[in-house]
C-alpha cells in the first residue's frame, strides 16, 4: 500500500503538478500575450506568444522529467518527447504528454549514467521510447478525446437548456483536465460566426455555454482557494489554468464540487436567460478567463461586422457577460465550497498549490 501510494503521489501529484506549470509557462503565457497583441501598436506580443504556444509539449515533458528528479540529459531529451506527443495527439496532446513522458524518462533513467558513452545512449533510449509511444499511442490517446468531441456535438444540437448544462460542465471539466479544451471546441467549430464553415445558431449556443462552463472553474477554484494561495493563486487560476489543481484534485476530488456545480447553472443562464451565443473565434469558447480570451472572444463577436452576430448588442448583454464569466461563477462557487466547508468535506488546505 505505501508503496503504491508513493507512486500516486510521484506520477499523479508531482509530475502532474509540474505539468501544470510547464504548461502555463508556455501555452498559457503564451495565449496571454496573445491577447495583449490585440492591443493596437502591441501586435510584437501577439508573436511572442505564437512561439511561446508552440512549446508547450516540450514544456510539458521537460517539467514532467524535472518532477521526477530525472537527469539532466533525460530532461533535455524529454523535449523532443513532449513535441512529438503533444502534436500527434490532438486535443488530447496534454494527456499524451503526460504519460508518454512519464515513461520515456523513467526508461531513460534506466540508462542515464550507465555507460561511458552516456551523452549518446541516454538521449537515444530517451527520444527513442518517447517517439514510438509518440506515434503508436498518441493518436489513440486523441481518439479516445475525439468521443468527448463527439458528445459535445450531439449535445449542441439539443434544446438550450440541455445544451447550456452539458456543453457548460463537460467542457469547463476539460479545461481543468490535462486535455484541450480549446482544441475541442475549436475541432467542432463552436461558434456561430459567418467566417466559420458549418455555423449555426445551435453552435453558437454551444460555444456561449462553454465559454460559461470554462470560466466557472477557473474563477471558482481561483476564488475558492484564496484562503490558501492568496493572491498569487487567484491570478495564476483566474487567468491562468485551473488545471494547477489538479494534483489537489487527485488527493481530494471533493474540491471539484463547487466549480463544476457552478457551471452546472451558469451555462443554462448564459443561453436561456441571457441569450448569449458566441460568434468570436471558436478557439476562445475553451480559453474561459485565460488571458480574459473567452470573455473577449465574446466581445469580439458582437462588435466585428464581419462575425454576423445576428442581434443588437444592449446594456443587458453587458450585464449578462458580467454575471455568467465572473460575478456568478465566484458568488456560486463561494457558496457551494462554504457549505462543503460546513459538512466537512473540505478542508482549509486542500486546495494549496507549490510554490
Amino acid at each position: 500500500m505505501n508503496n503504491v501510494k508513493k507512486y500516486l503521489k510521484r506520477y499523479f501529484i508531482d509530475a502532474m503538478g509540474s505539468m501544470a506549470a510547464g504548461l502555463f509557462a508556455s501555452l498559457l503565457i503564451g495565449t496571454i500575450f496573445k491577447a495583449l497583441g490585440m492591443i493596437p501598436y502591441l501586435g510584437i506580443l501577439a508573436e511572442i506568444g505564437t512561439f511561446a504556444q508552440a512549446m508547450a509539449g516540450p514544456t510539458m515533458a521537460a517539467a514532467i522529467a524535472y518532477a521526477l528528479k530525472a537527469h539532466p540529459l533525460v530532461v533535455f531529451s524529454s523535449a523532443a518527447v513532449g513535441y512529438a506527443a503533444n502534436a500527434l495527439g490532438g486535443a488530447g496532446g496534454p494527456l499524451a504528454v503526460f504519460f508518454i513522458a512519464i515513461i520515456a524518462a523513467e526508461i531513460g533513467m534506466l540508462v542515464s549514467k550507465k555507460t561511458k558513452v552516456d551523452i549518446i545512449v541516454t538521449p537515444f533510449v530517451t527520444i527513442l521510447v518517447g517517439g514510438l509511444l509518440s506515434l503508436w499511442c498518441a493518436p489513440l490517446i486523441g481518439k479516445l478525446v475525439g468521443y468527448i468531441s463527439t458528445f459535445i456535438g450531439w449535445a449542441a444540437l439539443q434544446a438550450p437548456f440541455v445544451t447550456g448544462l452539458i456543453v457548460s460542465v463537460v467542457i469547463g471539466i476539460c479545461l481543468t483536465l490535462p486535455i484541450s479544451s480549446a482544441a475541442i471546441c475549436a475541432g467542432l467549430v463552436l461558434t456561430g460566426s459567418a467566417a466559420a464553415l458549418g455555423s449555426s445558431e445551435g453552435l453558437a449556443i454551444a460555444g456561449a455555454a462553454a465559454v460559461a462552463g470554462c470560466c466557472a472553474q477557473m474563477v471558482g477554484f481561483a476564488v475558492i482557494s484564496f484562503r490558501e494561495n492568496r493572491w498569487g493563486g487567484l491570478l495564476s487560476q483566474g487567468i491562468g489554468t485551473s488545471m494547477l489543481q489538479m494534483p489537489n484534485i487527485i488527493k481530494h476530488p471533493q474540491i471539484w464540487i463547487a466549480p463544476t456545480l457552478a457551471s452546472a447553472i451558469t451555462g443554462p443562464l448564459a443561453v436561456c436567460v441571457f441569450d448569449m451565443k458566441m460568434y468570436g473565434a471558436a478557439i476562445n469558447s475553451g480559453m474561459g478567463t485565460c488571458g480574459l480570451l473567452g470573455p473577449i472572444g465574446m466581445i469580439l463577436g458582437w462588435l466585428d461586422p464581419a462575425n454576423g452576430y445576428p442581434d443588437a448588442i444592449t446594456a443587458i448583454d453587458w450585464i449578462g457577460l458580467a454575471l455568467i464569466c465572473f460575478i456568478l461563477p465566484a458568488a456560486l462557487s463561494f457558496l457551494f465550497n462554504e457549505i462543503l466547508r460546513r459538512i466537512g468535506w473540505v478542508k482549509t488546505g486542500d486546495m494549496k498549490l507549490d510554490a
